[in-house]
């Protein structure tokens, strides 16, 4: 009698994988897989639930197992599949550039409040460092349409990045990237009036810190973007000194910083005199995020 062959459906493949997820403490397991099943059938996750008993293919099956393998060590989802989400809004990823996460969100909508509530910033000209992938300044110029975005990262190789999520997201009339060490392009720009707006996701881990990340984090996303130095805030240090000749009086800074490095922000900002109304702000956990002052 011929052996019968396994059959492996999306639910079979959902049911067996999440708990071995659970197993090996990948983060959100359930959402890891079905981010890596949507992945492998190029498929939106709502046909996950309405072909629930959809067989795959072998091929599909075993491309499936070796990307639920490489999770299992910890490898990011987001780099398994090339794709993460940000504000709404979905960006490709390389290990060129660092995975958006939720808490930098909080930017981005400290931006849009600011920016649709406060006279003077009709039509607002901005500039975001470090940009990796240009998730902040592409969320920022997607929902603020008469605003103009410089966008800068010192990785020719992120720059390349931004500027094709720049592109499919249709914001390449109003977001430009460069590559350069932060301020460092504005002179170069067609426009290089000063800006009403700098927004940045600068390195801010300390370099004693990196060797105690998580595997996912230091053996995959840039070292480059993640090492702040002594303190973690080397370069949030360089944009308060550099900024204030590139920013129109009144402008408003917001530099991400780490959930506990709030007090230590508070007190380097107070060293910079060009900066008034100092403060932080919070994420949605509650934890300090982002430093922000107004150019006097």
């Amino acid at each position: 009698m011929a052996m019968q062959v396994e059959t492996w459906t999306v639910r079979r493949l959902l049911e067996w994988t999440v708990p071995f997820f659970q197993r090996k403490d990948v983060d959100s397991p359930r959402l890891s897989a079905e981010m890596l099943l949507c992945h492998i059938l190029k498929a939106p996750r709502i046909k996950l639930y309405t072909d629930y008993d959809r067989v795959l293919s072998a091929h599909d099956l075993t491309a499936f197992r070796a990307l639920v393998k490489r999770a299992s060590e910890q490898e990011p989802i987001a780099y398994l599949t090339g794709r993460a989400p940000f504000f709404n809004l979905e960006f490709e990823v390389t290990l060129d550039v660092l995975i958006p996460r939720p808490d930098t969100e909080t930017i981005v909508e400290n931006v849009l409040q600011l920016a649709r509530n406060q006279t003077g910033l009709e039509r607002p000209h901005i500039i975001d460092l470090c940009t990796g992938c240009g998730c902040v300044a592409a969320a920022i110029a997607h929902h603020l349409k008469t605003a103009d975005v410089v966008a800068v990262d010192i990785s020719p190789a992120a720059v390349a990045i931004a500027r094709r999520n720049i592109e499919a997201l249709g914001l390449s009339d109003r977001v430009i990237v460069e590559v350069g060490d932060l301020l460092e392009p504005v002179p170069r720009l067609i426009d290089p009036r000063p800006f009403d707006l700098l927004t940045a996701n600068p390195p801010y881990i300390s370099s004693s810190q990196i060797e105690t990340l998580d595997r996912s984090v230091k053996d995959y996303e840039p070292l480059i973007a993640l090492d702040g130095g002594l303190d973690g805030l080397t370069f949030h240090r360089r944009i308060l000194a550099e900024s204030p000749a590139r920013l129109m009086p009144g402008a408003r800074v917001f530099l991400e910083i780490a959930f506990d490095q709030g007090p230590a922000a508070l007190a380097m900002a107070a060293e910079h005199d060009a900066f008034e109304d100092v403060r932080l702000l919070r994420d949605h956990a509650g934890n300090d995020r982002v430093l922000t002052a107004r150019r006097k």
